[in-house]
């Protein structure tokens, strides 16, 4: 029983982490992938072309979908506090 339950909390975890990476990451490699595409045609290779729009956008991304992100952490942190009592 015991280990089935934290089975099922560890796959509960890696959703979660899923969850919240996702959005920073596919922004980060969108916006990557599009630089290197603009370095390509125009044959500009300079590193910090590729680092300093990547930053903001995730820094703006992390802005908007900050709240969200903390939500479902919390969210997942009070059930999983509140079921410690439940395991035998």
């Amino acid at each position: 029983m015991e280990s089935d339950y934290f089975v099922a909390l560890l796959g509960q975890m890696f959703a979660l982490a899923l969850k919240v990476a996702f959005p920073l990451l596919m922004v980060t490699l969108v916006v990557g992938v599009a630089i290197s595409v603009l370095q390509v045609v125009t044959q500009i290779q300079e590193m910090t072309l590729t680092f300093v729009p990547k930053l903001i956008c995730f820094v703006l991304t992390l802005a908007f979908a900050g709240h969200w992100m903390l939500q479902l952490i919390l969210d997942f942190s009070r059930s999983t506090i509140g079921k410690i009592a439940e395991i035998p």
